[in-house]
């Protein structure tokens, strides 16, 4: 108990105030503060007009990746139970208020025991899934006095995570113990929850269930000719650079100009998707070019009659067509590997496409799996970056293994979805049986 304490007397109101003050100078926070305003009564809202069926299940995630995780096995479920979605980041809140297989959708409100009550109450939920890590300690501790099953799914946990220091694994066991069922990527992640759980934990490897859902969706991706205007009068190779950082865009921008500068029978072009593609980012991306000799372009200004034949660069300032982007391009750099967390490398791996990353990828079991098998090359400099890229242009049956590996690795990990989806249903039956027996229990009172 004297974990709780401290968590509700200490710890919950610093991290509001936290928030608070970071809301004050990062746009997404304020966003996110914004979009919990009223949220009870909008979810309340949608539960009022939800379909009439016996289960509920309550999925929470973080963010985009997490939303992915969680998809497969919404879609399993969505005949037979309703489906309450609750996220973290604003990052997310456009795809979930889009998705059709809600019920009900909102922000998780802040974790205050109050407010995870009132969840509790307004959802009534048969279980409660939690996705990677994103795990709110008042929030299970409302579900466990509920006697709701908890699960987490597509469980990670790096190794320099601080939730394996001495003190905080106290904490975290203290939370983890009412969690029924741990569904972990790996043996790696297996053996490091082992750590913040007790000895009596649940906690099995199941895989990813977003290595499932990337790869159904990128095998949905069809070439398309008409991607951007002057589309065929864009040269080949191509480079394709997603979901790119200030920090990505520094390296990146060096290793191109070194590459244009030895590679001159090649002219490999490059197509830049940077992360959000905000007016802010967009200048920031401007003033990193005003000292490089590039012929640039940006989508958002370009003619239906655009010829792009001496572009070097094209910058996406559009969202929703880095899918399609990956499936045109030759091979992928991956960003957020120099900003402190690679984003998803699976989507141009299923695609066949080789890819190069930065070195922070200790957020990611599947690029690790990836640079292991030689598939991904992961680089630390402009220098490495450039030798990379003259690599796979100047050795293309290099280039080609390297892409059949990649959409192999993928494929070796599929079926993740099925055995989580097992151990849901498991926690689904739990519940039935024990609201069974509390029926019976009353009715014998």
């Amino acid at each position: 108990m004297i974990w709780r304490s401290i968590y509700n007397i200490i710890i919950i109101p610093f991290m509001y105030l936290y928030f608070r003050v970071l809301a004050l100078f990062n746009p997404k926070f304020r966003e996110g503060i914004a979009g919990r305003k009223d949220l009870f009564a909008y979810l309340e809202a949608q539960l009022a007009q939800a379909r009439n069926l016996p289960k509920t299940v309550w999925f929470h995630f973080t963010s985009v990746g997490e939303f992915e995780q969680a998809k497969p096995l919404i879609v399993a479920l969505k005949d037979e139970a309703k489906i309450v979605l609750t996220y973290f980041s604003p990052s997310v809140s456009a795809n979930v208020e889009r998705y059709p297989y809600a019920d009900a959708r909102c922000y998780l409100p802040f974790d205050t025991r109050r407010n995870a009550k009132r969840m509790m109450r307004l959802i009534q939920p048969s279980v409660l899934i939690f996705s990677k890590f994103d795990i709110w300690p008042n929030h299970v501790w409302a579900a466990a006095k509920r006697g709701v099953p908890i699960i987490l799914i597509a469980g990670t946990l790096h190794a320099k995570s601080k939730r394996l220091w001495p003190v905080a694994r106290s904490f975290f066991k203290q939370v983890h113990k009412h969690i029924a069922a741990h569904c972990v990527i790996s043996e790696s992640d297996a053996q490091r929850f082992r750590q913040i759980c007790p000895s009596e934990a649940k906690i099995i490897v199941t895989g990813d269930t977003r290595f499932d859902q990337v790869y159904q969706r990128a095998k949905s991706v069809k070439i398309d000719e008409e991607i951007f205007p002057g589309q065929s009068s864009f040269g080949k190779p191509i480079i394709v650079a997603g979901s790119t950082y200030l920090e990505d865009e520094t390296i990146l921008l060096d290793a191109y100009d070194l590459l244009r500068q030895r590679c001159t029978s090649i002219t490999p072009r490059l197509i830049l998707v940077p992360h959000e593609p905000t007016s802010e980012r967009i200048a920031e991306i401007e003033v990193q070019l005003s000292d490089k000799n590039f012929v640039v372009v940006y989508l958002s200004r370009l003619s239906s009659d655009a010829n792009l034949s001496n572009i070097d660069i094209l910058i996406i300032d559009a969202v929703g067509l880095l899918a399609k982007l990956y499936l045109l391009g030759d091979f992928a750099f991956v960003g957020g590997s120099f900003h402190g967390r690679v984003h998803n490398v699976m989507e141009p791996a299923a695609m066949g496409k080789p890819v190069v990353f930065g070195p922070t990828i200790h957020n990611s079991y599947e690029a690790m799996l990836l640079q292991k098998r030689g598939a991904a090359i992961l680089v630390k400099n402009a220098q490495e970056m450039a030798d990379a890229f003259e690599q796979l242009l100047t050795n293309p049956d290099n280039a080609s293994e390297r892409g059949r590996i990649a959409e192999q690795v993928i494929l070796e990990n599929l079926g993740a979805a099925e055995k989580t989806l097992a151990v849901v249903r498991q926690g689904i039956k739990k519940s039935e049986a024990e609201a069974i027996g509390l029926k019976e229990q009353s009715s014998t009172d």
